[in-house]
């Protein structure tokens, strides 16, 4: 099985150290009880660094080495790219964490996914803004298919109850910049829809060090706070950022148990995205015993998958609007990281 994870830089490293945690958990727990007809899962890696040609060499290498299958990556953008490619070669690929919603330009038989898609997540996104009464929003934003597509799906839920998303680009202003415009457009929220920690990290402690913003909500969809290093390199400051997490509010007994071994492995708390991995080797493993090994099989049990996973029974439908097969079941939460003690996360919002 070939496996696409951001391992270095630019890509998010740690979001893929604890993707691969996830993924590796799988593989080992599927050897340890036989295999697949006897035989060893091996899971060949291969770095994508958040480069979407990366992640298209590596389609094409696996496609060579005869693997059953694709799973993984943690970027949109990568993960559409492979997943085009994918369809192109016919090579099952499941994703385990991108969401931007046109994986594909045409509907696929190849490519399926674990995570919600991005019209689903930001739009709960945005109803928990408008619940928490913030109406006139500001998007601090990069040049990016993904920050757009995020940027209109708020915009879109928005709008019909009198909501306004001003946009503030990123490749133009400085942090202080960012401070001076947020008080001129009067706003009461600025969302962060920019890479991390550059220029996430700055942008969060000028924004906390302006007396004039003191009231503002930060928040960040693309869950930027939910690693470790957030917290580490912001303190205090990182903390009362609501974020997505696709995580249930309730772990059930092999949820809490992979976590437990999660943590371990990770030696700090496992993520949504980790979980995401352990649940694409739950999937892919089931249909190998299933179906085989054969691509074409493989691709066409994705209508027939019904395995429980570390967040609930998965199963794959076919979306309106979404071109891949999807688990239309993920939880979805909105969360942020306690004032009060920000190694704790509170659950504000559910979708």
């Amino acid at each position: 099985m070939g496996a696409l994870v951001p391992l270095t830089r630019p890509g998010w490293t740690e979001a893929g150290r604890h993707l691969l945690a996830g993924l590796e958990l799988g593989v080992s727990e599927v050897n340890d009880a036989g295999g697949i007809a006897g035989r060893p899962l091996e899971l060949v890696v291969r770095d994508t660094a958040a480069d979407p040609q990366k992640a298209v060499a590596a389609v094409d290498e696996f496609a060579g080495l005869g693997v059953a299958a694709v799973a993984g990556e943690y970027h949109s953008v990568v993960a559409r790219a492979a997943a085009s490619r994918a369809d192109a070669v016919g090579l099952p690929f499941l994703c385990s964490s991108a969401v931007l919603d046109a994986l594909t330009e045409q509907p696929t038989e190849w490519v399926a996914r674990l995570a919600p898609p991005q019209s689903h997540g930001w739009r709960v996104y945005a109803d928990f803004l408008l619940g928490a009464g913030h109406t006139r929003i500001a998007v601090a934003t990069q040049p990016s298919v993904y920050w757009a597509s995020g940027t209109r799906i708020l915009r879109d839920r928005l709008a019909p109850h009198g909501g306004t998303v001003t946009e503030l680009d990123m490749s133009a202003l400085t942090p202080a910049a960012v401070c001076d415009a947020l008080v001129g457009h009067r706003v009461s929220a600025l969302l962060l829809l920019v890479g991390h920690p550059e220029p996430a990290v700055p942008i969060v402690r000028s924004v906390r060090g302006d007396r004039r913003l003191a009231s503002l909500l930060i928040g960040a969809p693309a869950g930027q706070p939910e690693f470790a290093t957030w917290a580490e390199l912001l303190g205090d400051d990182g903390a009362g950022i609501p974020f997505l997490r696709y995580l249930p509010e309730h772990l059930g007994p092999l949820g809490a148990r992979v976590g437990t071994t999660l943590r371990e492995r990770l030696t700090e708390a496992p993520s949504f995205v980790a979980f995401e991995g352990y649940d694409t080797i739950v999937v892919l493993a089931d249909v190998l015993r299933s179906h085989g090994t054969d691509r074409g099989r493989v691709a066409a049990s994705w209508p027939r998958v019904e395995v429980e996973g570390t967040r609930g029974q998965i199963r794959f439908t076919r979306t309106p609007g979404i071109s891949v097969w999807q688990w239309a079941g993920p939880p979805i939460q909105v969360v942020d990281r306690d004032p009060a003690a920000p190694d704790r996360f509170r659950i504000l919002h559910t979708g």
